[in-house]
């Protein structure tokens, strides 16, 4: 059972930073899991067999099967966006940004944790494995083991987090004052002013009734039975299938897929790695629930298991009570006997309580929300609802996956707009903040790139670069 919400990292992730294609994860493709030497118009080192150097920074290459394994990997991924050569030249400007950013960090004599590169790398390979279905499918499709795999991928996992400490670095003191964000803002053309679609800002009140001990020497119980029943010989991935109440693994017998240290709830990684392949654990407790847990197999840091989950539920009587009691609440805000302020602060148990009760948008980290990055069931109670209306109490499920109820209140309805200054400040001071950034960085770029060693291959000095990697003739 993994944490609750942890988010993994996409096998490629892209950010647009100076106006290139900054690569947060290179993936060895199978194209090139055996070197080869080409005809090669670039001086080889001794002893080694490299296919074609396409360019040089400082004192690192940059290869051809560099640009050709990850124009792959974005082809797999859909990624592609204009000709093949294109891309290539598109993917030779990050490889070189990050070469100069590598020899930038060498040169003021950063060092990266070893921890956080382990921590990353299996990170980024447990989403991959997740993708493929298995351990086994990855190593099958590029045509390596796992040890190879990660020995491969840990330099160049470094080499990035350095390179991300040399950019943090460049653009750390970066700041905006009010009248730059003005400026910014005026120098938009007005048909390229983004369009703010419609935004909502809402506060809650939730009751959460708590679970009895009663219930929850049910539930061991009935896992108990469960286990005792395996033990007896039948089956467990049936015994999943029939009785597992979460829904991700119980379908597939109650597999989980093989993952890295870290990625599931302690107590559950602590009781599963004390399993042999086969042993079925005791009851095991966590956020989610009861589990009972088999050990499917052992491979390094990674462990694949079957469990069973129960989760103890909330009596019905105690839910209709806090319902309720939830519509007490909301006809004492309409009817002003109380305020929603005094309302959050004296009856509401959800996590944002002291902070007014705001839904907080996790991918912004503000309280605004666009319709497609609210929750289906919110969206659904605001959908009729007009700015300053309070709901009825609705149930949902808590961040623990228990059942409760909560009124929503539907503080701010932003209709579509062009950005604005005054409607949509904090929105324009980020971009202008991006813009002084990105300017920071090309401008960083040009200028290190003409006090640095580079040489680019005659087949990519055609590419339309956006900054100037060769130096300019004087």
């Amino acid at each position: 059972m993994t944490r609750s919400n942890s988010k993994l990292f996409s096998t490629a992730s892209l950010i647009t930073i100076g106006g290139i294609l900054m690569l947060f994860f290179i993936f060895p493709a199978n194209t090139f899991a055996q070197e080869t030497s080409t005809n090669n118009s670039e001086k080889q080192p001794q002893g080694k067999i490299i296919d074609q150097v396409v360019a040089v920074v400082g004192n690192s290459e940059i290869l051809e099967s560099d640009l050709v394994n990850q124009y792959l990997n974005y082809r797999m991924q859909g990624n592609i966006q204009g000709t093949e050569q294109q891309m290539k030249c598109s993917i030779l400007e990050s490889l070189l940004y990050s070469k100069l950013m590598l020899a930038q960090a060498q040169f003021d004599s950063l060092t990266v944790d070893e921890t956080q590169v382990t921590a990353e790398l299996e990170a980024r390979l447990s989403s991959v494995i997740n993708q493929f279905g298995s351990q086994e499918a990855m190593e099958k499709y590029y045509g390596k083991s796992m040890e190879d795999i990660k020995s491969e991928l840990h330099d160049i996992i470094k080499d990035q987090l350095l390179s991300q400490q040399v950019q943090q670095k460049v653009i750390s003191n970066v700041t905006v004052t009010p009248s730059e964000v003005a400026d910014y803002y005026k120098s938009l053309p007005k048909d390229s002013i983004p369009l703010i679609k419609t935004e909502y800002v809402i506060r809650q009140i939730v009751l959460s009734p708590p679970i009895t001990v009663e219930e929850r020497l049910k539930v061991k119980k009935e896992l108990l039975e469960l286990r005792k029943r395996i033990l007896n010989g039948e089956s467990f991935s049936t015994m999943a299938i029939l009785y597992s109440e979460d829904p991700g693994s119980a379908k597939k017998g109650g597999e989980l897929g093989f993952y890295g240290k870290g990625q599931l709830y302690p107590q559950f990684e602590a009781a599963a790695e004390k399993l042999k392949p086969g042993q079925i654990s005791d009851v095991v407790e966590t956020k989610a629930g009861y589990h009972i847990i088999q050990m499917i197999a052992k491979k390094g840091n990674y462990i694949n298991v079957r469990h069973i989950l129960l989760i103890p539920k909330v009596s019905p009587l105690a839910l209709q009570n806090a319902r309720n009691k939830l519509d007490s609440i909301a006809k004492l805000i309409r009817s002003d006997s109380m305020s929603f302020d005094e309302a959050v602060k004296k009856f509401s148990q959800g996590p944002n309580k002291n902070s007014g009760g705001y839904l907080l948008n996790q991918q912004t980290g503000g309280i605004e929300f666009e319709g497609e990055q609210l929750d289906p069931q919110v969206s659904f109670t605001i959908n009729n609802m007009k700015q300053g209306e309070i709901s009825n109490a609705v149930p949902f499920k808590t961040d623990d996956n228990q059942d409760a109820y909560r009124i929503l209140y539907l503080e701010k309805k932003i209709e579509p707009h062009r950005a604005n200054l005054k409607m949509d400040y904090n929105k324009i001071e980020q971009w202008a903040l991006m813009a002084k950034q990105q300017k920071i960085i090309d401008n960083w770029i040009n200028d290190k790139a003409q006090n640095t060693y580079i040489r680019i291959n005659k087949a990519y000095q055609s590419c339309d670069f956006k900054h100037h990697w060769l130096k300019e003739k004087k």
